[in-house]
């Protein structure tokens, strides 16, 4: 077999295993292509040896991983968020590589090799951090978007530190003209390329895009983004540089968004490629040798970012308690650091030894990153006594608003199915109270008069203030289980017999979150799929009746409160004045009820012309009891019927 196609089925065999395992435990895949090249690499097994052709391969990881970052960069984004990315960025940039820069001519490793690590060690992880913050639903909260805005200004910094680094490289006696002559030659290129690109990319995307042909647009992302790679190459520039540039005109066009799923695929697989290669250059021996190096460096890195982005957010205006978690958001380093790293090293800017116990350190960190992210708020209520008044000035809002409502409905969560809910239940009169974590969202709605207050609905205090003990149900509009489950969790402990009703984006958590206590989880896939089969059917000349009748015995599978709900006059629209209809109504039959030890038949029910739709149990729910089912102490019955027959049928089952 040929030793190419071995090193090759090596490579993505051990990548497919180890990046299969680490999104099983939820850890970032870019750790696992570390490890990957740290294991297989010439230090370790030496499966796959370091070449100029594996290097040059993974360049173009970086290529696509710039271009991604130039698709998103966007000047009216750049503007609104300018005393944010350009100030508190640039200033955490510019401290870091200045303080790094200090403590190595201290240490006496030269003020180049100062400049490449700094700048290196300034950098964090936009994929890690920007994964997790969406997954804690932090984005828009104060720090998410400060976290946000430096990252930002990392990403652009690395532009002209990838120029800056190979001309330290030329060495002391020409440094001045080397960096003259890169700062000349980026501003021409940058200057052509802007000037001639905004003028023909539109038109030749139009004239490419209008032969229709998906291989051909792939084709033409293709060469123009390493068509321009190429051309700052020619010019003594880097690779990466000519990407950004790519994705930068690319982004104002119409087609950024389409590109962007064209080119994920490359991108994702040769950035798997670029961390290989990083992880091959770990010597483990070297580290293990150097162990207390390692973990100096390790405590720096962490240390001096918390401290200096916690002491600049306290600069610009912020709450300790909220610089804090920006500080633990960004104490890690990031990938752009690898990149720099690697172009230092490669230049020899950066001696080897310095190099292994530096790369050591960086990794170290970002796989800390996760634990201090998901810990964050128990350091910063350990730390910050501010904390507890922020928090208690939110629950003191939220219990302002709810005070006098009672038989509420408690909205979690604002966005456009929020808003949506809150409109049926203002058309039926039903007073609600809405939480949401946007405080421009919250801002807006409030000053249009909208029943909504800031507040994060997952924490047990908040709900309370939001009157969980007065209110009628819960309705969790966003789709995010790990928020969900909190809430359940909450209602559980303090009102069980609370209907709580749950989105999510599919049935893949359906069983999780109704063992969690939901009276009714609704995916979006599952509606999704009725209506397009609703419409499709009556477009083929089905009659509405029966299209109707297939969407409800659906529905009557799938969920069991609907079941007997669309029968007869219930499928009407009941005006003022009609008979009232059936509806549901949740009882918890607390220790000492009459009905405690009882059949479900013993009660007699039916006579009161009242259904038992289901039975939940210790967070298992029945659907359709039978008739010798036993009650239990606990137990939440949920009943159908009209609202006399319900009130009768409770009085029964409590007090006999």
């Amino acid at each position: 077999m040929h030793t190419t196609l071995q090193l090759v089925l090596i490579l993505l065999a051990a990548a497919v295993v180890v990046v299969a395992l680490f999104r099983t435990l939820r850890l970032p895949p870019m750790l696992g292509y570390l490890l990957v090249g740290m294991v297989i690499g010439p230090n370790a097994l030496a499966l796959l040896p370091e070449s100029g052709e594996t290097r040059y391969l993974a360049e173009f990881g970086v290529v696509f991983l710039m271009f991604s970052i130039g698709l998103e960069f966007s000047l009216p984004r750049l503007v609104a968020m300018r005393r944010m990315v350009f100030g508190f960025g640039g200033a955490q940039v510019l401290l870091t590589l200045a303080v790094v820069l200090a403590g190595d001519m201290l240490l006496g490793l030269g003020w180049m090799a100062g400049v490449a690590l700094g700048g290196a060690l300034a950098m964090s992880s936009t994929a890690i951090v920007s994964k997790l913050l969406a997954e804690r639903l932090e984005l828009q909260s104060p720090h998410g978007r400060q976290v946000i805005g430096v990252l930002l200004f990392q990403d652009l910094a690395v532009v002209p530190l990838l120029i800056l680094i190979p001309a330290l490289a030329a060495g002391n006696e020409h440094l001045g003209m080397s960096l003259g002559l890169a700062a000349l030659k980026a501003g021409l290129v940058l200057a052509v390329l802007l000037f001639l690109g905004q003028r023909l990319m539109r038109p030749w995307f139009h004239l490419v895009a209008r032969q229709k042909s998906s291989e051909l647009f792939m084709l033409n992302v293709l060469l123009i983004t390493l068509g321009l790679a190429y051309l700052t190459e020619l010019a003594g520039l880097s690779l990466a540089l000519g990407a950004f540039l790519a994705g930068m005109l690319i982004s104002e066009t119409e087609y950024r968004y389409q590109v962007e799923d064209d080119i994920k695929p490359f991108r994702d697989m040769l950035m798997g490629l670029f961390f290989v290669t990083i992880g091959m250059l770990l010597d483990l021996h070297v580290v293990v040798q150097n162990f207390q190096w390692v973990g100096l460096v390790l405590l720096a890195i962490v240390g001096l970012k918390l401290l200096l982005i916690m002491g600049l957010g306290v600069l610009f205006g912020n709450e300790p308690a909220v610089a804090l978690r920006t500080g633990l958001g960004l104490a890690q380093a990031g990938e752009f650091g690898f990149v720099l790293l690697a172009q230092a090293g490669s230049l020899k800017v950066v001696a080897p030894h310095t190099l292994q116990v530096v790369l050591a350190a960086m990794l170290i960190s970002m796989v800390l990153a996760p634990f201090l992210i998901y810990h964050a708020d128990a350091v910063v209520r350990y730390c910050c006594r501010g904390e507890w008044a922020g928090r208690a000035r939110e629950v003191h809002d939220v219990a302002v608003r709810s005070f006098s409502v009672s038989g509420h409905v408690i909205v979690c969560g604002y966005g456009r199915s929020g808003q949506n809910l809150a409109r049926f239940l203002e058309q039926e009169n039903v007073p609600f109270i809405a939480l949401d974590l946007d405080p421009q969202r919250v801002k807006a709605a409030a000053a249009a008069g909208e029943s909504v207050v800031y507040g994060d609905a997952a924490r047990r205090e908040v709900l309370i203030a939001a009157g969980l003990h007065r209110a009628k149900a819960i309705v969790v509009t966003y789709a995010d289980v790990a928020s969900a489950m909190k809430i359940l969790r909450h209602t559980q402990d303090l009102r069980p017999e609370l209907p709580v009703i749950v989105r999510t984006l599919d049935d893949s958590e359906l069983e999780r979150l109704m063992r969690a206590g939901a009276t009714e989880v609704v995916p979006e896939v599952l509606e999704g799929s009725l209506m397009l089969a609703s419409h499709a059917l009556m477009l083929l000349g089905i009659p509405l009746a029966r299209v109707l009748k297939r969407i409800r015995d659906v529905r009557e599978q799938r969920y069991g409160l609907f079941r007997g709900f669309f029968r007869g006059a219930s499928d009407q629209i009941v005006e003022p004045g009609e008979p009232d209809q059936p509806r549901l109504h949740s009882v918890l039959v607390s220790q000492g009820a009459a009905a405690v030890g009882k059949q479900l038949a013993e009660m007699g029910l039916e006579r009161l012309l009242v259904e038992v739709v289901a039975v939940r149990r210790r967070n298992i729910r029945g659907v359709d009891p039978a008739p010798e089912t036993r009650i239990e102490a606990g137990d939440v019955l949920v009943l159908r019927g009209i609202p006399e027959n319900l009130a009768a049928a409770e009085i029964k089952l409590l007090q006999g």
